[in-house]
């Protein structure tokens, strides 16, 4: 982990604040690339991930914008109470949401707070002038962090906005927004669950190849629809034979750590990618959002801290 401060504080919209961190000794801090984030630790000993919402003008310093969510689980309302100097802790940057290539047409579309991976996105695609669209949709511009910087700022001819509470503008026609795109374009999408949702169902219906589709969710979709009856499983720990067995009312995860078998963990909700575990033999019951449709197909891959097992056994290669 990486010692920080808080170096500034920045209201950017309505319960949006802005964050600039840095190291006590004004030492440089590891380079990344757009989609990245960080594990931020907060002084009550939360972990919560957090995008980094610009690249580095000075390799002092990281900047992250949290939304305060009155559903939050106490993370955003922590962060929302931090001030200038006060200490943290860091992870290095991790990316699970990155540009295919900079060099690659692309769509970016935002949704409330789900502007702040794409807005490095944006810078990158402008360094190489690279041909984007970048739609932000937000109730209004006063809860559209970033806004006023992004409508004259170095790539405002590639801004698009949609403000739901504003008669002229209106929400985003997402089938007009995707329809002529379909065969040439990358799209990233981030935002409320059911916004991400939408998105990606609609252009799965007008053709949209699997591949061709990136998201990062910052918490899972709710589906109401589905049958999430669960029973006992037995996970198998591939490297020392160990089996233990995962209750109703268990995950994966949890049963690792009270049985002293290391895995990170982060969100706990299927949505981050750090729990992510190769699956040996055994059939996954995937209940996350990190996996694309075809990894769920193949059924390599499981996220421990929410998935389960279709099996009566799964093989985890731990």
């Amino acid at each position: 982990m990486i010692a920080v401060e808080v170096k500034n504080v920045v209201l950017e919209a309505d319960s949006v604040v802005r964050l600039v961190l840095g190291r006590p000794d004004e030492g440089l801090l590891p380079s990344f690339d757009a989609g990245a984030h960080i594990e931020l630790t907060l002084p009550s000993g939360l972990i919560r991930q957090y995008s980094l919402c610009r690249l580095q003008a000075d390799e002092r310093y990281y900047e992250i914008a949290v939304l305060k969510d009155p559903a939050s689980r106490g993370g955003s309302e922590e962060v929302h109470g931090l001030t200038i100097g006060e200490h943290l802790s860091i992870s290095e940057p991790r990316n699970h949401f990155p540009l295919v290539s900079p060099t690659r047409k692309a769509l970016l579309i935002a949704g409330g707070i789900g502007v702040t991976p794409l807005l490095p996105m944006a810078q990158t695609l402008s360094r190489y002038g690279t041909p984007f669209e970048f739609h932000y949709c937000s109730k209004s511009p006063r809860h559209a962090a970033f806004s006023s910087a992004l409508e004259s700022g170095r790539f405002a001819d590639k801004m698009h906005f949609h403000y739901s509470l504003v008669p002229s503008s209106g929400r985003m026609d997402i089938r007009a927004v995707l329809a002529d795109k379909v065969s040439d374009t990358e799209l990233y999408v981030c935002g409320p669950a059911g916004f991400i949702t939408s998105v990606l169902e609609e252009a799965k219906t007008l053709g949209w190849s699997e591949s061709r589709l990136h998201r990062e969710f910052f918490s899972a979709p709710i589906d109401e629809s589905a049958d999430l009856t669960d029973s006992a499983f037995t996970v198998k720990i591939s490297s020392t034979g160990d089996e233990f067995v995962v209750a109703e009312d268990q995950t994966i995860s949890q049963v690792l750590e009270d049985n002293g078998v290391f895995l990170p963990v982060s969100c706990e909700e299927g949505v981050c990618g750090t729990c992510m575990t190769d699956v040996l033999d055994g059939i996954p019951d995937h209940r996350d959002v990190f996996l694309t449709d075809k990894e769920h197909q193949e059924g390599k891959l499981i996220m421990a801290c929410c998935s389960r097992a279709k099996t009566k056994t799964l093989t985890l290669d731990l």
